[in-house]
């Protein structure tokens, strides 16, 4: 298999604290991944280190075997990386439509000169309505469920048009049915259009159908990766969760 995304040896220091030491993992074409580890292992720092919020101190990441570990988030982007965050984070102003609409936004002066800034609204009231939210495109995010805030991170994540998505704790706070939907959501992306995922996500009965493999950090550093039911059954995996 080739590898689409790497992260190689990547550090990063916040003072004295060290939130990721030298940690690598990678995930293939075709793959979804697992990303566990307990509160503060440094799973969000890594998905920010990936976007290119926080320049790593040392190492590199790679997508599609290129050295991305300079360029700036809006290029990352706009080679096929999107991700979603922990807590969702919508524009308050304006419709799910428009937030939506904004993704789609090009960061380049002269596809906005010539007026190719966003996408048609078909196709985003296509997206909208393939992560569940049909009926509501004029709402605001105040009048949302916590489990439609986390469809409206998916619909901006997916206008961008992305090869790999990053999903932050997309599970968390939702219903026993609203896991359902989106496991469902995921599942139909890879398989119709081939969009690989890393998944971060403290519900390990969501987790466990969705993904290929797990790769296990605790405290910036790698521990264990495999195949689920190996991984839940790992002692070094145990300690790291129970002590």
């Amino acid at each position: 298999m080739t590898k689409l995304l790497e992260v190689q040896g990547v550090t990063k220091k916040f003072g004295g604290l060290v939130a990721l030491n030298d940690l690598s993992f990678y995930v293939e074409e075709g793959e979804v991944l697992g990303l566990m580890g307990p509160n503060g292992s440094g799973k969000t720092t890594i998905f920010n280190t990936i976007m290119g919020d926080f320049p790593p101190d040392s190492g590199r990441i790679l997508f599609k075997g290129e050295d991305i570990t300079k360029l700036p988030t809006y290029h990352r982007v706009r080679m096929g990386i999107a991700r979603t965050y922990q807590v969702p984070r919508p524009l308050k102003e304006v419709t799910i439509f428009d937030d939506v609409r904004v993704s789609t936004v090009s960061p380049s002066i002269i596809r906005c000169l010539t007026g190719k800034v966003t996408a048609h609204d078909a196709v985003i009231k296509k997206i909208l309505e393939d992560v569940g939210l049909s009926g509501r495109f004029s709402m605001y995010p105040h009048e949302l469920t916590m489990g439609d805030l986390r469809r409206v991170e998916l619909a901006k994540a997916l206008a961008t048009n992305p090869r790999i998505v990053l999903l932050d704790e997309i599970f968390a706070g939702l219903t026993v049915a609203e896991i359902e939907e989106i496991d469902k959501l995921l599942r139909r992306k890879r398989e119709q259009e081939g969009l690989d995922f890393v998944v971060v996500s403290h519900d390990l009965k969501a987790l466990a159908p969705l993904v290929d493999r797990v790769v296990v950090i605790d405290f910036g550093q790698f521990i264990a990766e495999g195949p689920f039911d190996q991984i839940v059954n790992d002692e070094k995996v145990k300690e790291a969760y129970f002590g």
